[in-house]
């Protein structure tokens, strides 16, 4: 079927809560490339939203599928347990910066990893409260949905969300929210309504994704974790989005030193197979009770075997100083662009997880939300997908898969800023 043919069936089957505002179906995908049901070739900067750190159906995934799908597909691992779960937990407990022995659960998704994280942390520390900040996303479901820190879309038409949640601001010192201030918020949301001795844990992204990619300092990250001691409280820290090599490191905490009770884990996880994880301090992670956690589908075989086979990926193509190569590229031309054209300011990246904000105005730091989705949309015209996020939805994100060959980044580069040259704002 063809893109028209799809979209007709779309606009008449798929709820429209449900359906991309996108009018190309992928019909095949390799590395950073996609083809449509046309034929039409696209250069893919999303990477499914930062589920393809090692590119489209990498050979080695997919070989690990096909060995894995002649062996078992499910059996539900509580009733028959198999080597692909353990295996994946002995790695993750291996590779992921907790405090102490780590111990593992594999979920689904990355808002069933927080939904879960927030189950283990009450379990453990015997009180209700998390708090969280403003510009987090967590996931769709009713427990993240009000832990996000940001309402539309996802939130507006759902009705009252869950209690005992809780948000403190965010450092963006570039929308005037500095260090201090965060801190002094955190401090007063623990004073004024969310008591110490009854709040379990506090939930941050090191890097908001959703967001506006907006990286969290090393000196903010030890004080939440000081915090967090004094407190007895745990420091849950979501890597959804920035984990699996997007800054360089396999985990962006890890540019900090600092060790969080919890992380929780999906996306470039198991290159495109649905598959997250919480893994945390194994006193932590043991304090619920037997057949506490788990699913129907978590940590499925197909999703393990394809997680071990991303693991030695990373190892074998050395795909996180690959990130920092990108990113470094990425800067470079992101930094250009700032000083060519009005409308493009405050470039930043950790390791490839990098971003610039589309603005009316420097100087005053003036969000253009309207821009951005022009240039969104002039980039999907000539063959790019390309990202927007934020608070104030002027922040485009690039989330193409770490594997990028140089030629395609460059073509995609020279896209937006054709697309930049031609919305006259240079």
């Amino acid at each position: 079927m063809n893109n028209a043919q799809l979209n007709e069936l779309k606009t008449r089957y798929v709820a429209s809560g449900a359906a991309s505002p996108a009018t190309q179906f992928a019909e095949r995908a390799e590395n950073a490339l996609i083809w449509d049901a046309d034929g039409n070739r696209i250069i893919d900067f999303a990477g499914g939203i930062g589920v393809l750190n090692v590119g489209h159906r990498h050979p080695k995934v997919v070989q690990a599928v096909k060995d894995q799908l002649d062996k078992v597909m499910h059996t539900c691992q509580t009733v028959m347990p198999y080597e692909g779960y353990v295996k994946v937990a002995e790695k993750l407990s291996q590779l992921t910066p907790v405090r102490g022995h780590g111990k593992v659960m594999l979920a689904n998704s990355g808002a069933e990893a927080l939904e879960n994280a927030v189950k283990v942390a009450r379990a453990a520390t015997g009180r209700d409260n998390v708090i969280c900040f403003t510009g987090g996303y967590h996931g769709r479901t009713f427990m993240t949905m009000a832990m996000n820190g940001k309402v539309a879309p996802y939130a507006t038409d759902f009705g009252s969300m869950p209690g005992n949640v809780f948000r403190a601001p965010y450092p963006v010192p570039y929308h005037g929210v500095s260090e201090e201030d965060a801190l002094n918020g955190l401090k007063m949301t623990l004073k004024t309504d969310a008591n110490p001795r009854d709040t379990a844990a506090i939930v941050l992204e090191p890097v908001l994704g959703e967001g506006g990619f907006y990286a969290a300092s090393t000196s903010f990250l030890k004080a939440v974790r000081e915090i967090c001691d004094e407190h007895g409280m745990l420091m849950i820290v979501d890597e959804v989005q920035s984990g699996f090599g997007r800054t360089g490191k396999l985990f962006a905490i890890e540019h900090s030193g600092v060790e969080p009770d919890i992380i929780t884990m999906a996306k470039s996880m198991a290159d495109g197979m649905p598959i997250s994880a919480v893994v945390g301090t194994d006193t932590v992670m043991d304090a619920s009770g037997g057949n506490s956690l788990g699913g129907t589908y978590t940590g499925s075989p197909v999703s393990c075997a394809a997680t071990l086979a991303v693991l030695e990926v990373f190892e074998e193509e050395k795909i996180l100083e690959k990130s920092q190569a990108l990113g470094d590229k990425l800067g470079e031309r992101f930094t250009k662009w700032q000083q060519d054209f009005a409308c493009v300011d405050n470039v930043r990246h950790l390791g490839a997880m990098a971003a610039f904000d589309v603005v009316a105005d420097k100087d005053k730091h003036t969000p253009d939300a309207e821009l951005t989705g022009a240039l969104c949309k002039k980039a999907r015209e000539k063959g790019l997908i390309l990202l927007s996020c934020g608070l104030y939805g002027n922040t485009l994100r690039f989330l193409m898969p770490v594997t990028i060959e140089d030629d395609v980044l460059q073509e995609g580069l020279d896209i937006v800023e054709a697309c930049l040259k031609e919305l006259n704002h240079a």
